[in-house]
């Protein structure tokens, strides 16, 4: 395994990041331990979920399985880049979602039980709130910080002027602000590449893409892969669209990634190694062939003239203003 700083901070992360959304509603307790135990062998040390991830059993779900996994072996947690996730509703109340102080604090304490841990690593806002000033927010994050129980700040699907204006705040503050902002990115979702990347760039943010495979469509389309969030969509009526659309350049990327001896998921996952700012790529294999067949990428070396193939394929968007104006 490889390891990258995570944007500006000292703190060292694997090129690979163990994505757990789909334990509990799609991948048993049991294949999950197994999933922990082989992703961290092989040297993955990031590992990350959301208090709100559970789906059908209920939000909290996915927390509890880890710290089922972390109580097993208490030597686990000084092992592992812990990152949890801070917005969505975690029950009908009015004020049990979003990013107010209260809600912040509040969520904070709840993850660290169902974790059974003392801190958290990486506390990320989820989702943009826009009705919580940044000064409350700054605020919440600070007491958690001088309490001791979360150590860095991260975003999550913010554009790009969200994460300025957090950081210039921060900066305001004298404190190190937002490290890292996980986005949805990927070979056929570019949008990343107008506000997001150039910002992440100039604050010096570590970015952490999502959804990867887009869904699914960039695993091969004779795949029976369920990586990331493709479980269940491969098949559905719009994914089966969305195929149709992009046949000719999934044709093309599957021709490519054939003569690279390569399966199309694992150099998908490389392109986004190779992009700037990106510090890690979240997988999320739903047994441990999946991912076995994936651990290699941070191997996977793809030149310049491959790089300008997959730009011809799937082209990028190139940064604001200039992909739409001068």
């Amino acid at each position: 395994m490889k390891y990258r700083q995570l944007g500006r901070s000292a703190l060292k992360v694997s090129e690979l990041c163990l994505g757990t959304m789909n334990f509990g509603p799609r991948t048993s307790e049991q294949e999950c331990f197994e999933i922990l135990n082989a992703a961290t062998s092989a040297g993955i040390n990031l590992i990350d979920t959301a208090n709100q991830y559970g789906g059908d059993l209920g939000v909290g779900t996915t927390e509890t399985i880890l710290g089922k996994w972390l109580a097993e072996d208490r030597t686990r947690r000084d092992k592992i880049v812990l990152a949890t996730k801070v917005h969505e509703p975690m029950s009908d109340d009015i004020n049990d979602r979003g990013l107010s102080a209260r809600h912040i604090q509040m969520a904070c304490d709840a993850s660290l039980q169902r974790l059974g841990v003392e801190h958290i690593d990486l506390y990320q806002m989820h989702h943009i709130d826009r009705l919580a000033p940044i000064e409350e927010i700054w605020q919440a994050m600070d007491r958690l910080i001088s309490q001791g129980k979360i150590t860095y700040v991260g975003s999550s699907n913010h554009p790009g002027w969200a994460i300025a204006r957090a950081n210039e705040k921060a900066i305001a503050r004298q404190r190190l602000g937002l490290i890292s902002e996980q986005s949805l990115y990927n070979l056929v979702e570019r949008r990343a590449e107008l506000e997001v990347i150039p910002a992440c760039l100039e604050y010096g943010l570590g970015l952490i893409p999502w959804s990867p495979l887009a869904g699914g469509l960039l695993a091969g389309r004779n795949s029976n892969a369920k990586s990331d969030d493709a479980q269940g969509r491969r098949q559905s009526e719009d994914m089966q669209k969305v195929m149709e659309q992009l046949a000719s350049q999934l044709d093309r990327f599957e021709q490519l990634c054939s003569a690279l001896g390569e399966a199309p998921s694992a150099v998908a996952l490389a392109w986004l190694l190779h992009q700037p700012a990106v510090a890690a790529t979240i997988i999320g294999p739903g047994n441990l062939e999946q991912l076995n067949s994936i651990l290699h990428v941070p191997d996977i070396c793809l030149d310049n003239e491959t790089l300008v193939q997959i730009d011809e394929i799937f082209p990028p968007c190139g940064p604001a203003p200039e992909a739409y104006a001068w």
